[in-house]
């Protein structure tokens, strides 16, 4: 399913009452949509958040916009946490095994909640075209990140880049896909690093 370009926010509110709401109204997105999934519909969403669907309505064209703005902001609280250990690790230089399990622990951590939404957020959400450059840059500066450790380390093989990003995308799907159905933890990850480096 591809998001129209009219599946954005409506108005961004300005005043702390105004972003309260949103942020209501965000929350019961998420819950709606990690139990329901797709099927979730606005009145649902209004009726979970306690406001009516015409507030609802002044925010969000419709519940695509309020996935795509649930994955923006999951996006960018995930570059704020990672972007905190990717810089302690370049500082401190801990052994490769340390380093992937600083930054394994934030991402499992992550997406610990609500795995149903984020495996909905990675499937639906980003389909604009500046929302999947989005995404690739996102995905660039991990593997560039990952690639610096591999190659600090002495490990990665020949192609230390290829590596980084076969690590990269191997975590997301695991992060993305499998606990939809089953919990993941950091160890089970890890040991996927393991295999491949």
């Amino acid at each position: 399913m591809q998001l129209s370009l009219g599946d954005r926010v409506r108005k961004y509110p300005r005043q702390g009452r105004s972003r309260d709401t949103v942020s209501v109204l965000l929350e019961a997105a998420a819950q709606m949509f990690n139990r329901e999934g797709l099927t979730a519909t606005t009145n649902r969403i209004a009726e979970r958040a306690g406001v009516s669907i015409g507030t609802l309505y002044q925010y969000f064209p419709n519940k695509h916009a309020m996935l795509r703005e649930l994955a923006v902001r999951h996006l960018v609280t995930g570059g704020e946490q990672l972007g905190h250990v990717f810089a302690t690790l370049r500082e401190t230089r801990p052994p490769f095994e340390e380093t992937m399990r600083a930054i394994v622990e934030v991402i499992v951590d992550l997406h610990s909640q609500r795995p149903a939404l984020h495996a909905l957020l990675h499937r639906v959400a980003a389909r604009l075209p500046q929302d999947l450059a989005v995404m690739r840059a996102f995905e660039d500066y991990l593997v560039d990140e990952i690639g610096y450790h591999l190659e600090r380390c002495g490990r990665g093989g020949a192609d230390v880049s290829l590596t980084a990003r076969t690590l990269v995308h191997a975590v997301d799907a695991q992060v993305h896909r499998v606990p939809a159905r089953h919990p993941i933890t950091a160890e089970q990850v890890m040991s996927l690093i393991r295999k491949l480096t």
